[in-house]
């Protein structure tokens, strides 16, 4: 009579079902996290915009007026979590309005300045509506707003600022 031996290894097909579920969770979890990661970005970016505009309060304070750039905040090399600089444009130093952010009707979004993050495609343009700035984290209506620019149509109707 033959003994048989057992084998204690994985056969092909089970390596192949093995790695076949991996393949499944991976592909279901890769984008779940990058969508967890850009909401960080997003979140980071609204609380650098709310710490510059305390610093800009501060300096309005103590100065008699808004800066000229965030250079005189020591805040211009600030970079946003895509690696750009944000963006500030003090109104009074401009003539017209073409340089101001917009959204529709709203020329400008707001009375005092612009300060806004160029999101993650690096591309921005004045209106939100603008494909390349709806991804733009924005300060509008005169900080009653700080989030991204495609939501900024639902400001008002609900209290999301993301």
């Amino acid at each position: 009579m033959k003994l048989r031996h057992q084998q204690s290894g994985l056969s092909l097909i089970e390596l192949i079902v093995v790695i076949a579920i991996i393949a499944l969770l991976t592909s279901a979890a890769i984008p779940s996290y990058q969508n967890h990661i850009q909401r960080k970005n997003i979140a980071l970016a609204r609380v650098d915009i709310q710490s510059i505009e305390l610093a800009i309060v501060h300096y309005d304070v103590t100065m008699g007026g808004l800066p000229d750039d965030l250079a005189k905040l020591r805040m211009d090399d600030m970079l946003n979590p895509w690696g750009q600089p944000y963006e500030f444009l003090n109104h009074t130093n401009v003539k017209g309005n073409g340089q101001f952010r917009k959204f529709k009707g709203e020329v400008p979004l707001n009375s005092d300045y612009d300060l806004y993050s160029i999101g993650p495609d690096s591309a921005s343009n004045g209106p939100l509506t603008a494909a390349t700035s709806r991804d733009d984290i924005v300060r509008a209506a005169n900080d009653a707003f700080v989030g991204l620019g495609a939501n900024f149509g639902d400001f008002g109707n609900s209290d999301s600022q993301q």
